[in-house]
């Protein structure tokens, strides 16, 4: 599962992993200065936060553009007991971007070179995402490549260009060459995917039809189907989909008594994932966005079950 801001943390990973999990779990973006430096503007928060119940610890996504905070803010992750970190590369938010992180790193590839060097001495394993260039498509026939020079354990590559953000379909058609530049350049380095890959059985076809493909992303898809990873596709009844909000309600709650974020109305993104329209529950959902609390959402869905399901 992609990392994706104020989405991929503890709370939803067990949502997810009770559904149907994926093989790993990316986390939230991390300020890379701010593992070792609390006081910096973008504190972790609870980014790093691992609950007991978690399967595995997920590969802890760093984004900024300084070398000395990788080589510190690794270590300090290794010494947590994490096994891998991932470098965002690709984040088209524009406060990322003015404070030097995500995308602005494919305007200058020597930064990007040496985050990689420098989270490598911590001896964890070191990925990096990225999207295929920043303002145009043929941006990638040299970014790419340069990235390859790195040899890092995992590529991921967003088939999008910073400035197309989600707006245009993903760019299939560049498949097979990033394939050929992994193969010529870095062999070892695994090579995923990501951008429009709506489900688990999407992926597969995409390996099939790309041969050399090591793997594939799924981000705005689980919030399509929370159910998004199973290897076997079921139909879910919306007695399961709002048995995992009440799930999520109460790991939040459990969460907030931890870290003082993220706040209820963070939570509000998530109902559509469960009060769906094709299960008639478009007023179970609009009375939801009106609530103020976990407490109120639970009144809600047990009004709604005792009196219109």
């Amino acid at each position: 599962m992609a990392p994706m801001e104020a989405v991929s943390n503890t709370v939803f990973r067990q949502v997810v992993a009770h559904a149907s999990a994926p093989d790993v779990f990316f986390s939230e973006f991390v300020y890379a200065k701010s593992i070792t430096n609390p006081a910096t503007k973008f504190p972790v928060h609870g980014r790093l936060y691992v609950a007991p119940a978690e399967r595995q610890k997920p590969v802890v996504q760093l984004w900024g553009n300084e070398a000395a905070d990788f080589e510190t803010g690794a270590a300090a992750l290794r010494d947590q007991g994490f096994s891998a970190v991932d470098i965002n590369m690709g984040c088209p938010d524009g406060t990322v971007i003015k404070n030097h992180g995500g995308s602005d790193l494919i305007r200058n590839p020597q930064w990007a070179a040496d985050v990689i060097a420098a989270a490598k001495t911590s001896g964890l394993t070191v990925s990096a995402k990225t999207r295929l260039g920043y303002s145009k498509l043929a941006e990638y026939q040299s970014w790419i490549p340069t990235l390859l020079e790195q040899h890092v354990a995992l590529l991921t590559v967003h088939l999008r260009t910073k400035q197309e953000m989600s707006k245009v379909p993903a760019h299939l058609e560049v498949i097979d060459d990033l394939i050929r530049m992994r193969d010529a350049i870095a062999p070892e380095t695994l090579l995923q995917i990501n951008g429009d890959i709506a489900t688990y059985q999407d992926g597969l076809e995409l390996a099939k039809q790309h041969p050399g493909l090591d793997g594939v992303m799924i981000g705005r898809g689980v919030f399509a189907n929370p159910f998004v990873f199973e290897a076997q596709p079921q139909a879910h009844s919306l007695d399961e989909l709002l048995g995992l909000l009440k799930m999520q309600l109460d790991l939040f709650d459990d969460f907030a008594t931890r870290y003082d974020v993220p706040r209820f109305p963070s939570l509000k993104r998530f109902f559509k994932i469960y009060a769906r329209p094709e299960l008639g529950a478009t007023a179970l959902r609009n009375r939801m966005m009106d609530a103020k609390s976990t407490d109120d959402v639970r009144k809600i869905i047990a009004e709604f079950m005792t009196t219109e399901h």
